[in-house]
């Protein structure tokens, strides 16, 4: 490699962090859409409102939308719009299991400050 290619790379954007789901999280959709005969994906996004200001939005959906940012994890996809993934990038869709509760678990490094229930948060 000579030093003008070293310096490209040095100079190359980092990758964007996009978006992770556990293969614990991956099973748990995989199994629902099974049980609710439900073909296409998951959504995530972010809608405003919520004890912090911004909520997760989270449901099935038929089809990804034309500018969606598609992640497949094992066969599951998940889409995500282009306005969402600004405060989605870097996520990590979760599911966890205890005596109290189970559920998804949304980890996410934009979110500054999140409520008790863990569907809202401020970026």
């Amino acid at each position: 490699m000579t030093a003008i290619e070293q310096q490209v790379d040095a100079a190359a954007p980092i990758p964007a962090r996009e978006i992770q789901v556990t293969p614990k999280a991956v099973n748990k959709i995989r199994a629902t859409f099974a049980k609710m005969g439900v073909t296409g994906g998951l959504r995530l996004g972010v809608l405003g409102g919520g004890c912090s200001g911004l909520s997760y939005q989270f449901k099935f959906d038929t089809q990804p939308r034309p500018k969606d940012k598609v992640f497949d994890f094992d066969g599951v996809q998940v889409f995500v719009d282009p306005k969402s993934i600004l405060y989605l990038n870097g996520l990590t869709l979760d599911y966890k299991e205890s005596l109290m509760q189970s559920g998804f678990v949304f980890e996410n490094p934009n979110a500054k400050k999140s409520c008790g229930c863990g569907t809202s948060f401020t970026a």
